[in-house]
């Protein structure tokens, strides 16, 4: 088994996207769909997960007022427990290392609960109280964006 992701650079590859989104966030999490597609989806960085190459999952991640935002962390059902999501989170925070812009500027995310895990692999701790975001409890989590010192 092979996982990849790639930099979504096409109409097509975001039109894989905005499907894995619905089955993932409006079908199965019930979640409206005004509230999944926003105006912030032309100016994020947008990735597809691919296993076998199989579409398998998706996230992106913009600049916002408080830092960088890790978002719409998505994998589908049939694809979960493979490490799709930990290669999604990976892949992320690499590019957003190569950019120069983001440098020293704090990450954050809302994470779902059973994700927390995942992203606390990933130096992100929560902060804060659960909340509920679209009818989903959330912790917000942040993680340091300092350069290293190699």
């Amino acid at each position: 088994m092979e996982i990849t992701v790639t930099k979504v650079r096409s109409q097509e590859e975001m039109e894989t996207v905005f499907d894995i989104r619905k089955k993932v966030f409006v079908v199965e999490q019930h979640v409206d769909p005004k509230e999944e597609y926003d105006e912030f989806e032309t100016s994020s960085s947008h990735f597809l997960a691919w296993v076998d190459g199989y579409p398998a999952g998706t996230s992106r991640w913009r600049f916002t007022g408080n830092g960088i935002k890790l978002e719409r962390f998505a994998v589908l059902k049939s694809m979960r427990g493979l490490g799709v999501g930990q290669a999604l989170v990976k892949a992320v925070l690499d590019d957003i290392a190569a950019e120069p812009e983001a440098r020293d500027k704090p990450i954050y995310l809302h994470a779902q609960l059973p994700a927390v895990p995942l992203y606390g692999k990933f130096g992100f701790e929560s902060e804060g109280d659960v909340f509920m975001e679209c009818g989903i409890a959330h912790y917000a989590m942040k993680k340091n964006n300092a350069p290293s010192l190699d």
